[in-house]
């Protein structure tokens, strides 16, 4: 919803992954005003910067220029687009959590992300 903390993870993380073979862009119904730092950090302390990233408003042209949507509690918010594959991951909110709670749901995102690229990319390529 905020896209300042799961959706920011997801997309730092399979950008990373995918190593520029895939656009990679997120979104969010109610944009925050900044990232939770708090994901932030977690995603430095991984050897990742997130510091290029804002929180940005989900709109009908983001995801008809997606082929694979993924949701994190926007429910009817997110616009639905025929010929879109919609995938609705269900995550703890890390905002206000402890670090290790983030650490947590990072982790998690991580996971779904490296099963989602390995959906995306020919396997030849990883």
């Amino acid at each position: 919803m905020h896209n300042s903390g799961r959706s920011l993870a997801a997309r730092v993380l399979l950008d990373h992954y995918a190593d520029g073979r895939i656009d990679v862009r997120s979104a969010g119904s109610e944009p925050a005003d900044s990232l939770n730092p708090s994901v932030v950090a977690v995603l430095r302390e991984r050897g990742l910067d997130p510091s290029r990233d804002y929180p940005k408003p989900l709109t009908g042209e983001n995801v008809s220029a997606a082929d694979v949507v993924v949701t994190m509690g926007c429910g009817d918010a997110c616009p639905v687009l025929p010929g879109r594959r919609y995938l609705e991951w269900e995550l703890m909110d890390p905002a206000g959590r402890p670090m290790a709670d983030v650490r947590r749901i990072v982790d998690q995102i991580d996971q779904r992300v490296q099963e989602l690229l390995r959906e995306l990319i020919d396997p030849t390529e990883l």
